[in-house]
Protein backbone atom coordinates (compact mmCIF):
# COMPACT_ATOMS: atom_id res chain seq x y z
CA UNK A 1 0.00 0.00 0.00
CA UNK A 2 1.46 3.32 -1.10
CA UNK A 3 1.96 5.75 1.75
CA UNK A 4 3.24 9.31 1.40
CA UNK A 5 3.69 11.53 4.45
CA UNK A 6 4.60 15.18 3.93
CA UNK A 7 6.08 17.52 6.52
CA UNK A 8 7.93 20.80 6.84
CA UNK A 9 5.27 23.35 6.01
CA UNK A 10 4.54 26.43 8.05
CA UNK A 11 4.18 30.18 8.11
CA UNK A 12 7.02 32.14 6.52
CA UNK A 13 7.54 35.76 5.53
CA UNK A 14 7.91 36.77 1.88
CA UNK A 15 11.48 36.12 0.75
CA UNK A 16 11.89 33.31 3.25
CA UNK A 17 12.69 29.64 2.75
CA UNK A 18 11.30 26.25 3.69
CA UNK A 19 12.19 22.65 3.00
CA UNK A 20 9.41 20.15 2.61
CA UNK A 21 9.95 16.41 3.09
CA UNK A 22 7.92 13.41 2.00
CA UNK A 23 8.50 9.98 3.50
CA UNK A 24 7.47 7.26 1.06
CA UNK A 25 6.68 3.60 1.69
CA UNK A 26 4.76 0.71 0.20
CA UNK A 27 6.37 0.82 -3.23
CA UNK A 28 9.82 0.75 -4.84
CA UNK A 29 10.61 4.43 -4.41
CA UNK A 30 13.95 4.37 -6.23
CA UNK A 31 12.37 3.25 -9.53
CA UNK A 32 9.61 5.84 -9.68
CA UNK A 33 9.37 9.40 -10.94
CA UNK A 34 8.15 11.58 -8.08
CA UNK A 35 6.27 14.85 -8.06
CA UNK A 36 5.27 17.80 -5.93
CA UNK A 37 1.89 19.35 -6.57
CA UNK A 38 0.05 22.11 -4.71
CA UNK A 39 -3.48 23.33 -4.23
CA UNK A 40 -4.63 26.82 -3.40
CA UNK A 41 -7.81 26.83 -1.33
CA UNK A 42 -10.77 26.65 -3.65
CA UNK A 43 -8.74 25.80 -6.74
CA UNK A 44 -7.52 22.65 -8.46
CA UNK A 45 -4.25 20.80 -8.06
CA UNK A 46 -1.26 22.40 -9.75
CA UNK A 47 1.92 20.55 -10.71
CA UNK A 48 5.05 22.12 -9.22
CA UNK A 49 8.04 19.88 -9.92
CA UNK A 50 9.14 16.41 -11.04
CA UNK A 51 12.25 14.33 -10.49
CA UNK A 52 13.51 11.21 -12.25
CA UNK A 53 14.07 7.93 -10.37
CA UNK A 54 17.81 8.46 -10.07
CA UNK A 55 17.46 12.13 -9.30
CA UNK A 56 19.45 13.25 -12.34
CA UNK A 57 16.62 14.99 -14.15
CA UNK A 58 14.21 17.55 -12.73
CA UNK A 59 11.61 19.89 -14.18
CA UNK A 60 9.65 22.80 -12.76
CA UNK A 61 6.61 24.89 -13.41
CA UNK A 62 7.64 28.32 -14.68
CA UNK A 63 6.14 29.95 -11.59
CA UNK A 64 8.72 28.30 -9.32
CA UNK A 65 11.70 27.74 -11.63
CA UNK A 66 14.87 29.15 -10.15
CA UNK A 67 13.37 29.32 -6.65
CA UNK A 68 12.39 25.73 -5.86
CA UNK A 69 14.59 22.63 -5.98
CA UNK A 70 13.28 19.07 -5.92
CA UNK A 71 15.59 16.31 -4.71
CA UNK A 72 15.43 12.81 -3.32
CA UNK A 73 17.26 10.38 -1.06
CA UNK A 74 16.68 6.91 -2.46
CA UNK A 75 18.51 5.24 0.42
CA UNK A 76 15.95 6.63 2.88
CA UNK A 77 12.93 6.85 0.56
CA UNK A 78 12.49 10.58 1.09
CA UNK A 79 11.51 13.28 -1.39
CA UNK A 80 12.36 16.93 -0.73
CA UNK A 81 11.32 20.33 -2.00
CA UNK A 82 13.58 23.23 -1.14
CA UNK A 83 11.70 26.49 -1.54
CA UNK A 84 13.48 29.86 -1.50
CA UNK A 85 12.44 33.47 -2.16
CA UNK A 86 8.90 32.51 -1.23
CA UNK A 87 6.08 34.75 -2.43
CA UNK A 88 2.52 35.18 -1.14
CA UNK A 89 1.28 33.43 -4.28
CA UNK A 90 3.16 30.29 -3.18
CA UNK A 91 0.67 29.93 -0.33
CA UNK A 92 -0.96 26.53 -0.83
CA UNK A 93 -1.27 22.99 0.46
CA UNK A 94 1.69 21.02 -0.89
CA UNK A 95 1.57 17.31 -1.67
CA UNK A 96 4.07 14.78 -2.88
CA UNK A 97 2.69 12.37 -5.43
CA UNK A 98 3.55 9.39 -7.56
CA UNK A 99 1.90 10.88 -10.65
CA UNK A 100 1.97 14.23 -12.42
CA UNK A 101 -1.70 14.96 -11.76
CA UNK A 102 -1.42 14.29 -8.03
CA UNK A 103 -4.04 11.56 -8.07
CA UNK A 104 -1.97 9.40 -5.70
CA UNK A 105 -0.73 11.80 -3.05
CA UNK A 106 -0.26 12.16 0.68
CA UNK A 107 -2.19 14.28 3.15
CA UNK A 108 -0.08 17.31 2.37
CA UNK A 109 1.48 20.12 4.35
CA UNK A 110 0.35 23.75 4.43
CA UNK A 111 2.68 26.54 3.37
CA UNK A 112 1.59 30.09 4.15
CA UNK A 113 3.65 33.04 2.94
CA UNK A 114 2.61 36.23 4.67
CA UNK A 115 4.07 39.18 6.49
Amino acid sequence: QVQLVESGGGLVQPGGSLRLSCAASGFTFRTEWMYWVRQVRGKGLEWVASISPGGYSDTYDNAVKGRFTISRDNARNILFLRMTDLKPEDTAHYYCATDHEGTNRGQGTQVTVSS
